[in-house]
């Protein structure tokens, strides 16, 4: 995940200030070098992490802090403020015109995600009750209107394309078709190119003049940096941008884009890509990413994810098995591949607050080790899923021969299945009651996991 090398050299600094227990001004300035430095590493624009250490060295020094009971902790509370004011303060949404259609313009340069990630981001607000249409203008690659069909198809959300035509006719002719059929929503995906130039801008500009878009996102690749924020600033000079769509935060990226882009653009980070499946996306909620990068965790954004994974019915029914001790291994199953929809295990252990990232295991690895377990399962038959007590020798072996597995597999995954059946039973007693889980902050929420 993005900001692994941040998060783990900002944990250092703070960990060096707590062990000192009274601070002095010289430690806050050794301390603002570290971070310094670690936002650099970041690839954090140099204007704009000079800047930060400025804002934060200015309020950490004054006598309210040095002298307080917990100097250090008031450190890291002025950090996590300021990087939060960096990012935007709050989560900026979609402006919607009050006379439908919206229209939203997705600009950027080419390889930065814009055809998925437009039908991302569509097939999102199609879960508000909104009927987006996609629109193919990027006309140069003939690519790129069979992708944004495919993607479009596979989301079930209309795509409007008229193959190599003039892109600025294509987009007037879409808002028409959307006000005829209904589509509330109208996506209009550009071209690209592998670096910014004038006949590129041009052609923007001359679909912005035609079509007046409600909104004009600009799509970034967090991958690329400093590039990204170069990028940003020249289309928001000649464009005007809304607001920034920042992909690929599932990777390795160190994050200077995320941090640096409002700073220099003025303009919000609105929706962040942490995935290729085409659900991985969520807005962006600077203080929620403040607190991942502090390896806080994210607990809200990870309850989110529960809510939207897991159907209320099939909860209930789950914990009525769980409280009768008859949950299966097909239950178990089938709460795996909901727990997988809510994206990487690894990402997910990063919400956790006090999990580090050093600590977390590979995603690659993790992937490898669920996989085995559902050819494990899929292997058995219905009858003992449903009752593991009859799977013997024998079978244990045909489920390995099934699975590509070894019999140590089996037997492993059989145990640990036993093991969490008892812990759920455990759970679903007293420490589920609905009252204990609203006064530490879950709203009543089931887990079904």
């Amino acid at each position: 995940m993005a900001f692994e090398g941040l998060t783990e050299k900002l944990s250092g600094a703070f960990k060096r200030l707590r062990s000192k227990g009274r601070l002095t001004e010289r430690d806050i300035k050794e301390a603002m070098r570290e971070i310094r430095m670690a936002l650099l590493e970041a690839d954090v624009n140099y204007k704009v992490a000079k800047d930060f250490i400025a804002k934060v060295s200015e309020r950490a020094v004054g006598n309210s802090v040095l002298e307080g009971l917990n100097p250090a902790q008031q450190v890291v509370k002025i950090v996590n403020e300021e990087l939060v004011a960096l990012m935007g303060s709050e989560n900026s949404k979609l402006k919607f015109n009050s006379r439908p259609p919206t229209i939203v313009m997705f600009v950027g340069l080419q390889g930065a995600g814009k055809t998925t990630n437009i039908a991302k981001l569509a097939s999102y607000l199609s879960k508000s009750r909104n009927r987006p249409l996609l629109v193919a203008c990027d006309v140069y690659r003939p690519a790129a209107i069979k992708q944004l069909q495919v993607v479009g198809e596979q989301l079930g959300i209309p795509v409007f394309e008229q193959g190599q035509g003039d892109p600025i006719k294509i987009a007037k002719n879409a808002i028409e078709h959307a006000k005829k059929y209904g589509n509330d929503l109208v996506f209009i995906d550009t071209a690209g190119r592998l670096h910014v130039d004038e006949e590129l801008m041009a052609e923007l500009q001359g679909i912005k003049s035609a079509i007046e878009p409600d909104e004009i996102i600009l799509v970034l690749d967090a991958m690329t940096g400093q590039d990204a924020v170069n990028a940003a600033s020249t289309f928001n000079e000649m464009l005007d941008i809304d607001g920034v769509f920042l992909t690929k935060l599932d990777g390795d990226a160190r994050g200077g884009a995320a941090l640096s882009v409002r700073a220099v653009t003025g303009k919000p980070i609105k929706f962040i890509g942490v995935g290729e499946k085409l659900d991985q996306i969520e807005p962006f909620h600077p203080e929620r990413m403040a607190s991942r990068i502090l390896g806080m965790g994210d607990v809200l954004s990870f309850i989110e994810k529960a809510q939207n994974a897991f159907d209320e019915k099939q909860a209930e029914e789950l914990q009525e098995k769980l409280k009768k001790n008859t949950f299966t291994l097909a239950d178990f199953y089938d709460q795996m591949k909901q727990v997988r929809k809510m994206g990487s295990m690894t990402d997910l252990l990063g919400m956790i607050p006090g999990v580090k990232a050093s600590a977390l295991p590979d995603s690659a690895t993790t992937e490898k080790a669920l996989s085995k377990t559902e050819a494990i399962i899929l292997s058995m038959t219905p009858a003992e899923r449903e009752n593991v007590s009859v799977i013997n020798h024998s079978r244990k072996k045909r489920i390995a021969a099934g699975s590509g597995t070894k019999i140590e597999d089996v037997n492993r995954l059989l145990k640990q299945f036993e093991a969490s059946r008892k812990m759920m039973k455990k759970l679903t007693g007293d420490q589920m009651d609905p009252k204990k889980l609203r006064r530490h902050g879950f709203g009543g929420m089931k887990f079904p996991f």
